[in-house]
């Protein structure tokens, strides 16, 4: 029996820093040399405002509004939570309460998130994607995207692909874990299939919010869910954050609605 694949863990800062400033000097680089790259106007935050030993420094959903305000477009702030499918201002609070997402001090300030993206897979060469979302607040927001999760500080991608199946995709897994068995034995990573890479784009859940993506993506096969369309359900996001100051007012995902689709059709 050959030996277990070792585990999956996230690259550590130095590498994240080598792999940003690489992508920062290759879209710097002039436009004549890569023809059919698109450029970005912003750049990769080289200190992020919200650090874990800064982590609170917004007291409040008022006075993160109050910090942004002048940094960001005013048409694009007052679009936050009342463009369908956006998130509001104590949804980006929360983000920060909980380590997910950090800002750089700039103009406008740059939102750095990780993120887990899990290509679950199917024996017929298919591939899970999320077609669309139903949020807490009855927008429909499209996403024709694999399953993906913002990841929590000092989590493994190990630990995050596990915890982002059981809860996107959980109540419909028929699978049932039997006392002896850990709640893994459901999701099988493929080997050798972990990739990351750094995105800069703008953020569609804040508008005029430029975002960094870093991304981990795995392969995996998910026992127990339907060889057709399904939607699941899943739970207030902020459920164990109902003491923080505005968790009842941020906006969630309600239903995850799924299909399967030839794995060639999505790009690499």
């Amino acid at each position: 029996m050959s030996p277990p694949p070792p585990p999956l863990t996230k690259p550590s800062l130095s590498d994240l820093i080598f792999s940003a400033f690489s992508l920062f000097v290759l879209y710097s680089s002039p436009k004549s040399l890569y023809p059919n790259r698109r450029f970005f106007k912003f750049k990769f935050p080289v200190m992020p405002l919200t650090s874990t030993g800064n982590r609170h420094r917004f007291a409040t959903p008022q006075s993160l509004s109050d910090w942004l305000r002048p940094r960001l477009a005013a048409d694009s702030f007052a679009a936050w939570g009342t463009r369908p499918g956006t998130k509001n201002i104590h949804n980006l609070w929360l983000e920060l309460e909980e380590g997910e997402t950090s800002l750089a001090d700039s103009t406008p300030p740059v939102r750095t998130v990780e993120v887990v993206v899990v290509r679950v897979r199917h024996p017929e060469n298919r591939v899970l994607i999320e077609s669309h979302q139903e949020l807490s607040n009855g927008d429909v927001r499209s996403r024709s995207r694999p399953l993906s999760e913002k990841m929590k500080p000092g989590e493994t991608v190990e630990a995050a692909v596990v915890r982002a199946v059981k809860e996107e995709l959980g109540s419909i897994i028929r699978v049932r874990v039997g006392e002896n068995k850990e709640d893994e034995t459901f999701v099988r990573i493929v080997p050798n299939s972990y990739s990351s890479k750094v995105e800069e784009r703008a953020s569609v859940s804040y508008p005029g919010l430029p975002a960094c993506y870093v991304l981990h993506t795995v392969d995996a096969f998910v026992d127990g869910l339907p060889d057709s369309e399904f939607c699941t359900e899943e739970e207030d996001e902020y459920r164990n954050l109902d003491e923080k100051e505005g968790s009842e007012l941020a906006v969630y995902c309600k239903k995850h609605y799924w299909k399967w689709v030839d794995s060639d059709t999505l790009s690499s």
